[in-house]
Formats: C-alpha cells, structure tokens, sequence
C-alpha cells in the first residue's frame, strides 16, 4: 500500500537522521513506529480487582484512617 503523509520539516529532518545513525531507511523507521503503536493499541491492559484482598463478608468491614494506621506500620 502506497500513502502520502504530510511531516512537519524538524520531524522529518530527525526521522532521516535517526535513520541514518542506525544504518536503516526512514521507510524502515516509520514502518517500525507503526508497528509499536499498532501494538501497543492491541495489547489489553492488565486489570486489577479492588478490593485486592478479598473479604469473606464482603461489605462488613467499616474502615477509617485510624483503623488503617492500628493495622499498617508506618515508618
């Protein structure tokens, strides 16, 4: 596929000496862009479940930041 996109001068000059220094084309560079944000976009990110530590009676427990600071030892 054949495309046509417009890239501000100070990119472009950046792009083609990155490319350079590193032996490559600025076709393979951009190619290699796309390839990481397409897959960036893929990759589902990991979920966490709150609460972390599960309760065996869930909606019981009454906290406050007294409670926590009885329980967690702060430096």
């Amino acid at each position: 596929m054949r495309t046509t996109i417009d890239i501000p001068d100070e990119t472009y000059r950046t792009a083609r000496i990155l490319a350079v220094q590193r032996g490559d084309t600025l076709r393979t560079l951009v190619l290699e862009g796309l390839a990481l944000v397409t897959k960036a976009s893929q990759t589902p990110r990991k979920r966490f479940e709150v609460p972390v530590i599960r309760s065996s009676r869930p909606g019981t427990l009454v906290i406050d930041n007294e409670t926590i600071y009885d329980l967690i030892d702060f430096p």
